[in-house]
This record gives structure tokens, C-alpha cells and sequence, in this order.
């Protein structure tokens, strides 16, 4: 494109530039405003991670508390910051936030699990877990876009990658959400497996449809195809390209047909956790069903992917609903499409009660 100097502009070029620089003179101020605010919490966050940097411990304690408390408030207002577009000391103190907030995270949980394995039924007293509301909302919120975006029966097996030593997610998934499924809790480490299991000690139904197997997922493979519906924790893969091998593995074994749910974060809340480009998950051999970036109490987005079923089972009539034995590529009875729509209908209610 040739710029003219403004010896050579037409009149009306003058008339245009003149609606043009009060067009700029109308938004600059708010886009001001907005760099402004984005200036001002990145370097509130990096202060808040220096300090968070020089504690001595990360275990649970009154000044431990406070800072991340500080952290999160500070994090989970809607923000027009974009952490991927941060420059290399910024996106350095980033990583460096997320690992720390990862490994708080998890001393966090293993003390509460710690504490609740002292009563007879620990998972009577769940509540005493300071976010335990939070993991209330957000299995609710994952399991509602699943139903909506993944029709058909429900999963009847399931994974959860990075479990942990206190698997919410899990737990109110299986009570609340999917009480006929049996879920495998995939977590690297054996510790935190361990405490995990003495949580379910006092429920025997739930403890027969619970199981906690110590391993990287990179090192499942066969395991995978049996699975309808796959759920990774954010904290799975905290730099960009982990994250990318982990869903390129899972895409490489899952059955065609069964869901892949992801952990993300958008805006501010991507100094937490790592956020998730969905063209990853696409290149990782899914489809991309649904993006969403909740307000509120729930931190983390989440994604919802589907494996694809190869065309030769489209032929065949088959929807790639993965089971125990397998990928079982037949057509659900008339009974169970009018159940599934049924139990999708409620779910979409459900949905628009929950909190924006």
C-alpha cells in the first residue's frame, strides 16, 4: 500500500482522516485505560512471585496462605492481559509461578488428605477442604459440557490423568455425576496414590469402582483404548510442549470415538496454570468440541475434544463409543438415545444454573 504525503491527499482524503483520528481519539483512551490495568497487574503478580520465590517452605501455614490467597484474588477478574504474548523475563517468571503453584498445590492436598484419612469415612468430611466448592462447580461444569458436546450413553470407564494425593475431581465426579462408571486415577507419583486410596477406605461401593495406578501416562498405552472418556489435570505437562506430547500420546491410543477432557486457564489465569492452545489438542489427533473460559470460582477452562471414529466405522454405522473391551463401534439401542437425550436435557439445564 503507497502512503500519500499530505501534499497529495484529496479533500476527501482530509475528511476521512479527519473521522478516522476521532474514531482514535474516542477508543485510545480505553485501550489506554486497559494497558494501563494489564501493566499494573503484571507487576503486582511479580512481586507477589518474588515473594512467593523466597518463602522457605510451601507448606500450608499462615503466610503461605496469604500470599497465594493474594495471588489468586489477583488472578480470577477478568483481565484483557495475554500471558502468551508476556516478553522472555515475563513469561520466565511465569513458569517459575506455575511450578511453584503446582508444588503448593500439592502439599496442600496431601495435608488435608493427611487429615481426613483420621475419620473412620473421610469422605464425609470432604468439606473440610478450604476449595472443595470450587471442585464442586467445576466437575459439575465438565460434566455438563461433556454430556451436551459428546451425546450418546455415558461413559462407563474413565481415566483421570494426575490424580493426586486428594482426588476431588474423582471423587465428585464418580458420587455426583457418573455413579454407574469405574475410574482409573492415574498419578506419576506412589505417595500420592497412597493417600488417595485411604480416602475411599470407608466406602466400599465407591472404593470397588476406584482404582490407583502409580505411572507416567506416557508409559500407558493398551490401557487407553478402554477408556470412554479421558480427563487431564492442568498441572499434567506444565510447558507447552509436555503438554503437547501428553495429548499426542493419548490421541495416538484412545479409542476412536471416546472424549478427552482438558484443564486450561484464559487471561490472568494463566499465571496458575498453563493454558492450552486448542490447535495442540486438534494437532494432537482430536476434535475440538467446546472451549470454555468460566467467571467466578472456577479457575480453570476447559476443553472438550472427541477422538474421531475412522471412516470405514462411519460406514459401518458405528458412533466409536469406547468401552471396557474396547472401541464398540455399533449403534445404541432406541432405549438409550431416548435416555441419553433425556439425561442431556438435564445436564443443559443444569448448565444455565450455574454461575456465570
Amino acid at each position: 500500500m503507497v502512503v500519500m504525503g499530505k501534499e497529495q491527499q484529496p479533500e476527501e482524503g482530509k475528511v476521512v482522516q479527519e473521522e478516522v483520528q476521532v474514531v482514535q481519539e474516542t477508543v485510545a483512551p480505553e485501550e489506554e485505560d486497559d494497558k494501563e490495568a494489564e501493566a499494573a497487574l503484571v507487576h503486582k503478580i511479580s512481586g507477589l512471585a518474588a515473594a512467593i520465590g523466597k518463602l522457605p517452605s510451601l507448606s500450608p501455614s499462615p503466610e503461605v496462605n496469604a500470599l497465594f490467597t493474594e495471588l489468586v484474588t489477583a488472578c480470577i477478574p477478568r483481565s484483557t492481559v495475554d500471558v502468551e504474548r508476556l516478553g522472555p523475563e515475563l513469561q520466565e517468571m511465569r513458569g517459575r509461578l506455575i511450578r511453584l503453584c503446582a508444588d503448593a498445590e500439592g502439599l496442600l492436598e496431601a495435608h488435608y488428605s493427611d487429615l481426613l484419612a483420621a475419620f473412620d469415612n473421610p469422605l464425609e468430611h470432604l468439606s473440610l477442604f478450604p476449595y472443595f466448592n470450587n471442585y464442586i462447580l467445576l466437575s459439575q461444569l465438565e460434566h455438563g459440557l461433556l454430556a451436551r458436546h459428546v451425546p450418546g450413553p455415558s461413559p462407563s470407564r474413565v481415566a483421570f490423568v494426575g490424580s493426586g494425593p486428594l482426588p476431588l475431581s474423582s471423587l465428585v465426579l464418580a458420587a455426583r455425576h457418573l455413579p454407574g462408571a469405574s475410574f482409573d486415577n492415574y498419578d506419576i507419583c506412589g505417595d500420592a496414590n497412597e493417600r488417595a486410596r485411604r480416602l475411599v477406605r470407608g466406602d466400599g461401593a465407591l472404593q470397588a469402582r476406584m482404582a490407583f495406578r502409580t505411572s507416567d501416562v506416557a508409559d500407558v498405552t493398551r490401557d487407553l483404548a478402554s477408556y470412554d472418556a479421558v480427563f487431564l489435570a492442568a498441572l499434567v505437562g506444565m510447558a507447552a510442549e509436555e503438554k503437547a506430547r501428553v495429548v499426542e500420546h493419548l490421541g495416538r491410543h484412545m479409542a476412536p470415538g471416546a472424549a478427552l477432557v482438558v484443564r486450561s486457564a484464559h487471561g490472568a489465569r494463566g499465571f496458575l496454570y498453563p493454558v492450552v492452545d486448542p490447535e495442540e489438542i486438534r494437532r494432537g489427533g482430536f476434535d475440538v468440541l467446546a472451549v470454555h473460559h468460566p467467571e467466578g470460582e472456577v479457575i480453570n477452562s476447559v476443553i472438550i475434544a472427541r477422538k474421531p471414529v475412522s471412516v470405514d466405522a462411519h460406514a459401518a454405522g458405528g458412533v466409536g463409543h469406547a468401552h471396557a473391551h474396547g472401541a464398540v463401534l455399533s449403534r445404541p439401542c432406541l432405549c438409550c438415545e431416548i435416555e441419553a437425550r433425556a439425561h442431556q436435557k438435564m445436564e443443559e439445564v443444569a448448565m444455565e444454573q450455574l454461575p456465570s
